[in-house]
């Protein structure tokens, strides 16, 4: 990447961060994940490996929950045609809704009271299924909140925020936070398989968590749970979580008298299926290919998911330059979630703040470092992220900014968009966690 001033250089950087990251999104959308695995010729339905022949069904009902709800049920009807009923809880304005669904606009990253109905609406549909029906779920990032009822009726549905709320401020990785939810929950960890049992069931899953525990994509509804009660107890304790929760939720933990979610020996799960068709790895290696493409010795480096935003911009940083030693272009790509435990929150979220942090960092360095959530939305920002170079620092001090204040108060999103650096797409209808692209030359 020669020839043209410094200046040139840096803002070309900069907009092939971009490119990639739009790059990665388009490649690893929904739509092209069920035509690669959902296909109906002549009434049977083939999804992944299994086969469905439609014909035979007294009734197929669909349930979808999470951010990608509407999207998904779209994507399956493209596949599969407009035969389906059903119910989608969402959290992000659909458009124009699909004809013979139900729509419920639940709350995001707390549920709200159409949460709550969506999952009386659900509970209700599923209890009327038999073993000639055929339920298929369609589960996305969101959903913990989109569908929602707290399995004890002490908990008020401001309780519930409430709790939520401490879970998302308490700086514990998703699986964690999702570990309590379900235990909590009246849908969450298998609860639904059981209520739509004997129903044949099979659950698609557009990943939001690691990949390993698929049981945490929308808090697992359809699936054993491979979370205890003992592991809730564990949790909140470490995070100091319990003397924060509301009266209600912290008399069940003090009494220790949560009430165990179904494992994989319930009868409920006997006619079920689960399959991942998107995750945060479709996402890494279509930016990969692209970042290749673009003539980057590219690396990828997913083990700082889950870790402190600080400590995990140390690292990558770190990385970066040991990598840019052994060739001119170097790509450093890291997916999954980091994690930031919020007081007295400003404007932002964790990819924009990971990214001020980066930006202090490498001050005068020929490093660019985007970080962007695939859903769209970063926090309680109008931004999915941010973008920081060796500039970064300079700029903003210039431009009367204080990058270090914005730091600590949690407001990166102010200080991005006063220098045209936040990565605004709006909301995707996708959720495949973060991505981070580390570039240096």
């Amino acid at each position: 990447m020669s020839g043209g001033s410094s200046e040139d250089l840096i803002v070309r950087m900069r907009s092939l961060a971009r490119t990639l990251f739009q790059y990665a999104l388009a490649e690893s959308s929904i739509e092209r994940a069920f035509r690669r695995h959902v296909h109906c010729e002549r009434s049977v339905l083939r999804i992944c490996d299994d086969l469905y022949d439609l014909s035979s069904y007294q009734r197929i009902f669909v349930v979808a929950m999470g951010k990608a709800a509407h999207t998904m049920v779209h994507a399956l009807q493209m596949q599969a045609g407009d035969r389906f009923e059903g119910i989608i809880a969402t959290c992000v304005d659909p458009g124009p809704q699909l004809r013979g669904f139900r729509y419920f606009r639940g709350g995001h990253p707390t549920p709200n009271q159409e949460s709550i109905a969506a999952a009386e609406a659900t509970l209700k549909s599923l209890g009327a299924q038999n073993e000639n029906s055929l339920i298929i779920f369609l589960l996305s990032g969101g959903g913990s909140s989109t569908l929602e009822k707290p399995i004890d009726e002490r908990v008020s549905l401001e309780d519930l925020i409430a709790m939520y709320r401490v879970l998302v401020h308490s700086g514990a990785p998703i699986s964690e936070m999702n570990a309590i939810r379900k235990h909590l929950s009246a849908v969450k960890g298998g609860r639904l398989a059981q209520a739509a049992y004997p129903a044949r069931q099979v659950s698609l899953l557009i990943s939001d968590v690691p990949d390993n525990v698929p049981d945490a994509v929308a808090s697992g509804p359809t699936m054993p749970d491979s979370t205890s009660v003992e592991d809730c107890y564990r949790i909140a304790a470490r995070h100091g979580m319990i003397d924060q929760f509301p009266e209600s939720v912290r008399a069940l933990f003090r009494s220790r008298s949560l009430e165990e979610t179904p494992k994989s020996d319930d009868p409920a799960f006997h006619h079920s299926r689960w399959w991942t068709v998107l995750s945060n790895a479709s996402l890494i290696e279509s930016a990969k290919d692209e970042a290749e493409r673009q003539g980057f010795r590219v690396e990828v480096d997913n083990s700082c998911d889950d870790s402190d935003y600080v400590q995990a911009a140390d690292y990558l940083l770190q990385r970066l330059r040991e990598l840019r030693s052994t060739a001119d272009r170097v790509c450093l790509l890291s997916g999954g979630e980091v994690t930031v435990k919020v007081t007295n929150p400003g404007l932002g979220g964790r990819n924009q703040q990971f990214a001020l942090a980066c930006g202090l960092r490498i001050v005068g360095e020929n490093i660019t470092v985007l970080s962007a959530g695939s859903d769209g939305v970063d926090g309680n920002s109008p931004a999915a992220g941010a973008i920081a170079d060796g500039t970064t620092i300079t700029r903003a001090k210039a431009a009367g900014l204080d990058p270090e204040s914005s730091l600590s108060r949690f407001d990166a999103y102010p200080f991005f968009h006063g220098l045209e650096d936040s990565i605004v797409t709006g909301p995707t209808g996708n959720n495949l966690r973060d991505l981070r692209i580390l570039l240096a030359y």
